[in-house]
């Protein structure tokens, strides 16, 4: 089965202000290996190092991407969204207020190769050119609003690479799994009132977006019932995790049959990730992983495109993404995750994981009825 990968070394050169000793980074200036900006490269650029030495990129179809045009940036975002964030890169870079995502000169060009990467990865799968396709993209994308930037987000990946899907190839219905330990929630915007397209969140209750936890939102209009939140609580652990898939997550795209499964591949849920206080391990997005292709294997022949997003470790980012990918490809390396033997040590009691499973009983009885 052909599994792309498509990456771009410039996507790991945006910046959210370092500075190479007293000159700003950005341009042909490269950022600092060491920054206190939580969302660096270094989690990214490990990984593909990782993908490397274990000898899976070898088994991938490496590819890279033409940035995203105007044109399909104004499938999803405002004009005048995109012309201050392209001003403001143009001038030396900044941070739209309120939100968190501060960048430096020249990321709105790599912003757009960013989502360039998502956009082809989701044209070759829907197109037939990939089966299975992975974008290492950087900066990242669900938290991005049509008119504002988010979270480390300056552009809507996802949504901007179906939208041009479906502007070439016609109607799609896409299921859009987001495992990122944040909240999708511009995503969830962007397609609240839409029936084509079925946005699931799994993420920890109150973290980010600050206080929201989302369980009553279901969508709008004719997207009623097309939005699923599933919010955890902190230190939740591996098996709630499964038990969500097994519970809520599954029984949606089933439900949906949709014709391809997105997946917002964030590994900020990771146990030693410091944007958040989830108790995930590499086994756990492994097992999600394995979870969603047999989804796609059996709902929409196979086709399903990973697009990365958040994860903040760069110790543990490499271990987990490369799990993903073992699972893509069918296959296992000589990897072992260093960090798996005092994870699986932590994991909550057993008591713990009953109330949560109840909990999301609770939430499917809701839901499914």
């Amino acid at each position: 089965m052909a599994t792309s990968f498509y990456h771009d070394e410039r996507c790991f050169w945006h910046t959210g202000g370092e500075q190479a000793l007293f000159f700003p980074a950005g341009g042909y200036m490269q950022p600092p290996s060491a920054t206190g900006f939580a969302e660096n490269p270094e989690t990214k650029r490990r990984f593909k190092n990782l993908l490397e030495v274990s000898g899976l990129l070898s088994q991938l179809k490496v590819r890279s991407a033409e940035a995203t045009s105007r044109e399909d940036l104004l499938r999803v975002h405002t004009p005048g969204y995109l012309d201050k964030l392209k001003a403001m890169s143009d001038a030396g870079g900044g941070n739209i207020p309120p939100h968190f995502a501060p960048f430096g000169q020249g990321s709105f060009e790599i912003a757009c190769l960013s989502s360039g990467l998502v956009r082809q990865a989701v044209e070759d799968v829907v197109t037939g050119a990939a089966t299975r396709a992975y974008a290492l993209s950087r900066p990242p994308g669900h938290h991005c609003l049509p008119d504002a930037s988010m979270g480390f987000c300056l552009l809507a990946n996802i949504p901007v690479a179906l939208e041009a899907a479906r502007a070439k190839q016609g109607p799609l219905r896409v299921a859009v799994v987001d495992w990122d330990v944040h909240h999708g929630n511009g995503t969830q915007t962007i397609f609240y009132d839409r029936a084509d397209t079925l946005t699931i969140s799994l993420h920890q209750e109150n973290c980010f977006p600050p206080g929201y936890g989302g369980a009553e939102d279901r969508g709008a209009a004719s997207g009623h019932g097309a939005n699923l939140n599933i919010p955890l609580l902190a230190g939740c652990g591996h098996q709630t995790y499964l038990d969500a898939f097994e519970l809520l997550v599954a029984p949606a795209l089933r439900a949906f049959k949709p014709d391809l499964i997105v997946v917002a591949s964030g590994y900020d849920a990771s146990c030693v990730d410091p944007l958040a206080r989830m108790m995930a391990t590499s086994e756990t997005f492994r097992a999600m992983a394995r979870q969603v292709c047999a989804l796609a294997d059996t709902l929409c022949a196979g086709k399903i495109v990973m697009a990365h997003e958040g994860g903040y470790s760069d110790i543990h980012v490499p271990f987990c993404a490369l799990a993903v990918i073992e699972e893509m490809l069918g296959t296992r390396s000589p990897v072992i995750d260093p960090l798996l033997e005092i994870a699986d040590l932590q994991q909550p009691p057993a008591d713990l994981i009953a109330f949560q499973r109840a909990r999301l009983q609770a939430q499917a009885l809701r839901v499914f009825g």
